[in-house]
């Protein structure tokens, strides 16, 4: 993609940007029909001509006009027309304009409120898909939001995103955003407040109260139950009126910010809009029966409440917040109410920040995508497992020093201390046993948490051969290199370390090795069916006697078969203390290392190292890919 469009379709003003694929560059917000930010609005006239934006809320020869139709998409399939109507002018227009070009390698990226499930916001694409417009994607308003703040030159709290835990809001039309974010990554919070929230509400109460106080209410309320179009034209005249008050609220508290607005229908009628400090007072704070008798203020406190006791990780330390309402300061104030501690910021030009942000997110995927695609291409490649591979002696040696011991200890010994005491009955018996017993001990999770140290170390200096490789891809897509090094994990607490090299690279999982130093030490201490443990070395004239008396009558060999078919007396067995068997054991430490390394060295290049390299390299790729999937270019 060359080009990627960013169209925030608001329930009461649109807006579109558009940015180019290369970097450095920020998006440009187009014009529609002169104006930078539109009306939500269309009409067609007399002649089916299509109108929209402000012109479609005055044109008097129009016989259908519709305003804040977004807001109703979720409860009412008329909107999706409504939509699909005002859309489709936005498509002409920049078509007409020349901002858009047919054919050309470009994409939509089109917001919509963080509250919407998977399927309705692909119902809200597929509109977009069938009027004709290059390929869209669906994202959320207060990720847009966030991305633009983070993109912001102006806005110096790219750092404060990154380290610190923030909360998004974003005051839209018609819904009130909440999100959380955590180190970079957002989560978008439901809360249990009126999802219903935003700027076109005040226009509605604003519209409202000036009905009310007119002389004219019972003929202006008969107009509007006949005419919709007349409704949302004095809506939209409302909602200009509140604008100019908030935009100089000192100004306006001492003269008078009011509008008259002539209805012609069967008759013709003038309703005076007034904006004054009572009827913002009466906006803010007084219940309304449009928020189920509660105000404003309740429901907007309540909703950050929810998300207070929504938020499992620390507070917010900022609180971001756009759309046009955001320029309050009684807005600000209550933000303060629920989060004191919080530093509160507000974009500059807050009622463009979501189109912009849309724009960064598709220049953000493609960046994305071929920053993946690198690290494919990478994995593909045989430099992981080259890597490991040329390193597998230092993992041999490493398992073979931590296991050694503790399998002697827990594993042999107890076995020996079986037959010593007669639970086994012959000599002959121990292999198989042992055998059991130790591939028992190395499946426990005691065995396995005694590799996840070795392993981390070991990792170490295979992660500083491979950020040899995945740096060059950080630094080509402006990633911190941190991104794809395995050390960000291995530098953590002991704990951290035991959880990512058990269940990150899969410790417990290498069974190759495991499988292959089982059978090794078997072979070195059960070759002789225990004769390695009991004929070597014993103390004690007897013991000596014994098997050297079995030597002359029977042979070595003969001897051997003979003591371990025998079932030796309980006696016999006693000669044989435990004390002896771990110093038996201690001695044999080294020398079961030294033959088990020595072992695994000879035979590095059958079976056990090539599925070793294989089964090693899988999880390390596996590794790059969840790091890489976590990675958010528009925060770094």
């Amino acid at each position: 993609m060359e080009r990627f469009f960013g169209f925030d379709l608001g329930d009461a003003e649109s807006a579109v940007a558009v940015l180019n694929k290369g970097t450095g560059t920020q998006p440009e917000m187009l014009k529609i029909r002169d104006a930078k930010s539109i009306i939500t609005a269309y009409a067609r006239l007399k002649n089916q001509e299509l109108l929209i934006g402000e012109n479609a809320c005055y044109h008097p020869d129009a016989v259908e006009r519709k305003l804040r139709f977004k807001s109703r998409f979720l409860t009412d399939s008329e909107s999706h027309r409504d939509i699909k109507c005002f859309a489709a002018g936005v498509l002409g227009e920049l078509y007409l304009s020349g901002d858009l070009v047919q054919n050309e390698d470009c994409c939509f990226y089109v917001g919509c409120p963080a509250g919407w499930e998977k399927d309705a916001r692909e119902q809200y694409r597929f509109i977009f898909e069938k009027i004709g417009y290059p390929p869209v994607k669906i994202i959320s308003e207060s990720r847009a939001a966030l991305v633009s703040a983070c993109q912001s030159k102006h806005l110096q709290v790219g750092y404060d995103i990154l380290s610190h835990p923030v909360l998004v809001v974003d005051i839209g039309s018609s819904t009130t955003d909440f999100a959380y974010i955590a180190k970079g990554k957002e989560v978008e919070l439901r809360t249990a407040g009126e999802v219903r929230l935003g700027g076109g509400l005040m226009d509605e109460i604003l519209l409202e109260e000036s009905v009310a106080a007119s002389k004219q209410e019972r003929e202006i309320r008969s107009i509007f139950a006949k005419s919709e179009p007349w409704r949302s034209y004095c809506e939209f005249a409302a909602r200009r009126l509140k604008e100019k008050y908030y935009a100089d609220e000192a100004y306006w508290k001492e003269n008078e910010c009011s509008q008259t607005v002539t209805i012609s229908y069967d008759k013709t009628v003038r309703l005076k809009l007034v904006m004054n400090a009572e009827v913002s007072e009466k906006i803010l704070n007084r219940k309304n029966h449009l928020l189920n008798g509660r105000s404003f203020h309740e429901v907007f406190v309540q909703s950050l409440n929810e998300t207070k006791k929504n938020i499992t990780g620390e507070m917010p330390e900022l609180i971001f917040m756009t759309g046009g309402v955001s320029r309050l300061d009684a807005v600000r104030d209550w933000c303060r109410e629920v989060y004191p501690d919080a530093v509160i910021i507000t974009e500059i030009a807050p009622e463009f920040s979501v189109a912009r942000g849309l724009a960064y997110c598709g220049r953000i995927d493609e960046e994305t995508r071929e920053f993946m695609q690198d690290l494919e291409n990478l994995k593909d490649s045989s430099i992981v497992e080259q890597i490991v591979a040329s390193n597998i002696s230092e993992l041999y040696e490493r398992a073979v020093e931590s296991l050694t011991k503790p399998i002697l200890t827990n594993a042999v010994l107890p076995v020996i201390d079986e037959w010593r005491e007669g639970r086994i009955a012959r000599l002959s018996e121990i292999d198989e046993i042992l055998q059991k017993e130790i591939t028992a001990y190395l499946h426990t999770e005691e065995a396995r948490d005694l590799l996840v140290k070795p392993v981390a170390a070991w990792l170490k200096p295979v992660s500083y051969e491979l950020e040899e490789h995945t740096v060059p891809i950080c630094v080509k897509h402006g990633v911190p290199y941190r991104a794809l090094s395995l050390n960000s994990y291995l530098s953590l607490s002991e704990i951290d370390i035991r959880v990512d090299a058990k269940n990150v690279f899969a410790v417990g999982e290498i069974t190759w090795m495991i499988d292959t130093i089982i059978s090794l030490i078997v072979a070195l201490l059960c070759g002789g069916s225990g004769i390695a443990l009991v004929a070597n070395g014993l103390p004690g004239m007897i013991a000596g006697a014994v098997v050297s008396l079995l030597i002359l009558l029977l042979g070595k060999d003969r001897m051997e078969e003979a003591l371990l078919k025998a079932n030796l007396p309980m006696a016999v067995r006693k000669l044989f203390p435990k004390r002896y068997f771990r110093s038996r054991l201690d001695n044999m430490t080294e020398e079961v290392e030294q033959s088990l390394f020595e072992t695994l060295q000879e035979e590095k290049n059958e079976e056990i190292t090539d599925r070793l390299v294989s089964e090693i390299s899988g999880q390390i790729e596996e590794c790059l890919s969840r790091m890489a999937k976590v990675v958010e270019i528009p925060l770094g």
